[in-house]
């Protein structure tokens, strides 16, 4: 955590008053507001206890109870339960708390190819859910996810926290009040795929349940490099930076844009190492949408989104928002009562900016979602479609040509080729369904 808060500091860099929200409409930030009553505290399980299944579990605290952790690794359940300095029951397979009836809430932090299933299970076992995003491995996993939750009534938050961020929601809401004029251009520029391998296939480790962790994926002999941190980093498990920072950026462009896409035509360099990293490098990719919206990707250059329109631009990224229309604000203030991109907001929550403290906010939302049944600001569908534009952008790269999609149908247009990476085999006893 400390490292997340050096990051964000080193990305505030130069002048704080060019960098930080206009005064006129950022409320202070502060901590995060407990439960209304010290009875509303929900009991949870918290599955995949790596960094990011650390980050969401401690912010839940402030709304229930840790009563359970579940890692497919000893080593890393063991020493999760010691951190949280209670007794939680701890296991290696999530299914065996999903029965509990002390159990309210689930906070998926696994891997991305446990996403969908884990959500699944978890919504049929009448439990609402907290999971990391990108939400699924394949658009059709989306469809699913969609079936499951209109039969269980579920909430469930998906944690795309860029949403609770003010500085990229002030973005987006601006772009949609018409602010920028007719919207033209958003480009997302991310950093490059990293590249490694062949890597040596190694003795499963004594703690870990290789076969486990591997769920839906192909059998392989287990690489360390395949595993924890850098899963993120093969296309059997995820999708590279496109869906791990994607899932963030692109969702916050498409939330500004206000439509699906329409047609994608992506290009990159596809490693063909052994046992090594198979993402892409090298990534470029145009993004088409109905109302003539292009959302430009690149892999070079400085981190962020610009928002291009006929009146001006708008750059945002987790250190900043500038431009022309933000320097308008102090003379002609946004207010969000006026325009605002998600209806059920709390008056009393603060705007909170930055990776740590936006997620207060995210959970916060979440938790007063669970009292109210209402739909959280990072709700399945949205997060469903998001995630389907950065799977297309990989499939055009993976099949070489640009794609036609029909964000209805949710299939390509005259690509039965194409239609076939909807979806993907799963290993029996792990399939999503």
């Amino acid at each position: 955590m400390a490292l997340e808060r050096r990051e964000f500091l080193a990305a505030l860099g130069g002048s704080a008053a060019a960098l930080a929200l206009p005064h006129l409409y950022l409320r202070k930030i502060s901590a995060a507001q407990g439960p209304r009553s010290p009875n509303d505290r929900p009991g949870i399980v918290a599955i995949g206890m790596r960094y990011q299944g650390t980050v969401i579990a401690l912010k839940a605290q402030a709304h229930g109870d840790i009563v359970a952790i579940a890692d497919v690794d000893r080593n890393v359940r063991e020493q999760a339960r010691a951190s949280f300095g209670s007794t939680p029951a701890i296991d290696e397979d999530y299914r065996r708390f999903l029965d509990r009836k002390d159990i309210d809430v689930v906070l998926i932090g696994a891997p991305d190819h446990w996403h969908t299933k884990m959500l699944i299970d978890a919504c049929r076992a009448g439990k609402d859910v907290y999971v990391e995003k990108p939400l699924t491995l394949t658009i059709d996993e989306g469809k699913v996810v969609r079936q499951v939750l209109a039969q269980t009534g579920r909430v469930v938050q998906v944690g795309s926290w860029q949403r609770s961020d003010a500085r990229f929601r002030l973005a987006a809401e601006l772009v949609r009040a018409g602010r920028l004029g007719r919207l033209h251009r958003v480009t997302w520029t991310a950093n490059s795929n990293p590249t490694g391998g062949p890597f040596p296939v190694r003795p499963v480790p004594a703690s870990l349940n290789w076969n486990l962790w591997l769920g839906q994926a192909p059998e392989v002999p287990y690489i360390e490099e395949r595993c924890h941190y850098t899963f993120r980093w093969w296309f059997e498990y995820a999708g590279g930076k496109v869906t791990d920072w994607g899932a963030h950026d692109i969702d916050i462009a498409q939330w500004a844009i206000g439509q699906f896409p329409i047609e994608v035509d992506a290009k990159g360099r596809l490693p063909n190492i052994p046992n090594g990293y198979n993402v892409p490098l090298d990534i470029n990719a145009v993004v088409r949408y109905p109302n003539g919206v292009e959302l430009v990707i690149r892999d070079e250059g400085r981190a962020g989104l610009l928002f291009e329109g006929e009146k001006g631009r708008i750059f945002v990224n987790r250190g900043t928002i500038a431009g022309n229309v933000v320097d308008q604000l102090k003379d002609d203030p946004f207010t969000r009562e006026k325009y605002k991109l998600y209806d059920f907001d709390d008056p009393n929550r603060p705007d909170r900016v930055g990776k740590l403290d936006a997620i207060v906010s995210h959970m916060e939302n979440f938790f007063q979602c669970i009292r109210t049944r209402r739909t959280p600001i990072s709700d399945c569908e949205s997060q469903h479609r998001s995630a389907t534009t950065c799977h297309l952008v990989n499939l055009s790269i993976r099949l070489g040509r640009p794609l036609r999609w029909d964000p209805q149908k949710e299939e390509f247009i005259g690509d039965a080729e194409a239609n076939q990476y909807l979806r993907r085999p799963q290993r029996k006893g792990f399939e999503v369904a």
